[in-house]
């Protein structure tokens, strides 16, 4: 059949949300999707339910099984997933309704390696979004139905290999964890009694940057590296979608330019409190409004705050604080975060710990490249190659997923 776009071929719809006062609106049991919901290939059950009066009097609509949706806003965009009962969605859901034309699970797949795409092309501030309208412009490759079923085994064998790789990383992530709490116990409680400091006196630098003028469509292709929350996780930094600023953008953010062992951690937002060590290739990056900078001084060592931020009861209190001030939004301080009090152990148990972590994460660093190159290279299973023009076009010195 070729290429064609979604909208000459689906039927793309939403959903919408009933008024929150009317509290007989949520108390049916028509299940109500939500974008956090769409977190598996296949939904079967939701934790949200609305009546069939909230249903009639709101822009919410059924749809039916194999209906295949997709996350329009915010922290979850792109996210996608199968419905494998009938339901209703909110607005932040697109919905694509069956079509005898395309296999459910080819489609799935087809937005799954957009994901990427889709967060770059998404429009506005702190909550940046895709639309129907922009959903129905989207051209997608449709072969036959034998050939659609043949790639779907492909991709669902590969994507067994890569949910284990997964499992195994985070394995090595409670093994580092568990270290941790076995050497110096909880740290909010300081249940070893260690010598404690504020995050000001044990560090030089806290701080977080700004958006440059014109947002996400002054972004370059290549230049220095611009960080934003989306590549903060816990333990990890994440390049997908990493954003790059020009010269004189960079120079007006001079005094949040990351160095050598920086810690970053997120504070605003759905990804509060996620924290990782600056990757030295990325230096002199910049960071933006919604990532801090923690520069350790010599009393603490980096990778040990990482730990110590990142360890569960540390992470609670974080988002106790982030949800402490009865704001819309989660977000911690720079003055919150000069206030947290930190345990200090002796120097030679951080090193220790430290070492530890770092046998460890050698083997984690062989897993993340194998699941970075093995999606990558999925990507280009369903999606077609760069045309001639495109060809050769860097990210940052790095080629696009489709020429792996």
């Amino acid at each position: 059949m070729g290429k064609v776009k979604l909208g000459d071929i689906f039927e793309i719809g939403s959903g919408g949300t009933p008024s929150k006062r009317r509290p007989e609106y949520y108390q049916g049991n028509i299940p109500w999707v939500k974008t956090g919901d769409l977190k598996k290939k296949y939904l079967y059950e939701v934790e949200g339910f609305i009546s069939k009066e909230g249903l009639d009097n709101s822009s919410a609509k059924m749809y039916d099984e194999d209906t295949v949706l997709i996350a329009m806003y915010g922290a979850t965009i792109g996210a996608a997933s199968i419905l494998k009962t009938r339901a209703c969605t909110n607005q932040a859901c697109a919905a694509f309704k069956p079509n005898e034309k395309v296999v459910p699970e080819y489609l799935y797949y087809f937005l799954k390696s957009r994901k990427e795409r889709f967060i770059s092309d998404g429009v506005g501030g702190a909550q940046p979004n895709i639309s129907s309208g922009y959903l129905k412009k989207v051209e997608m490759e449709i072969p036959t139905i034998i050939r659609q079923k043949e790639i779907i085994k492909i991709l669902d064998d590969i994507y067994d290999i890569i949910e284990k790789r997964k499992q195994e990383s985070i394995q090595l992530d409670n093994l580092i964890q568990a270290r941790f709490v076995e050497m110096f116990g909880d740290p909010v409680q300081n249940t070893k009694g260690w010598s404690i400091d504020t995050c000001k006196n044990l560090t030089s630098k806290i701080g977080s940057g700004a958006t440059p003028k014109g947002g996400r469509e002054s972004y370059c292709t290549e230049g220095i590296a611009f960080v934003r929350s989306m590549n903060v996780y816990n333990n990890r930094f994440e390049y997908g979608d990493l954003a790059f600023i020009n010269d004189e953008q960079a120079n007006k953010l001079s005094n949040v330019m990351v160095q050598h062992k920086d810690v970053l951690l997120n504070i605003t937002g759905a990804s509060v409190a996620r924290c990782c060590i600056v990757p030295d290739e990325l230096i002199p990056a910049r960071v933006n409004q919604h990532v801090a900078i923690v520069r350790c001084k010599e009393k603490i060592l980096p990778e040990f705050l990482c730990s110590m931020f990142t360890e569960d009861n540390y992470q609670k209190l974080l988002w106790r604080i982030a949800t402490s001030g009865g704001a819309t939004r989660e977000a911690i301080t720079k003055q919150q975060i000069e206030n947290l009090v930190l345990i200090v152990p002796p120097m030679k148990l951080q090193e220790d710990y430290v070492r530890f972590s770092e046998r460890v994460n050698k083997s984690k660093f062989v897993i993340h490249k194998f699941l970075y190159c093995t999606t990558h290279n999925t990507q280009s299973i369903i999606k077609p190659r760069p045309n001639t023009k495109e060809s050769g076009k860097t990210r940052g010195g790095k080629p696009y997923a489709d020429e792996f």
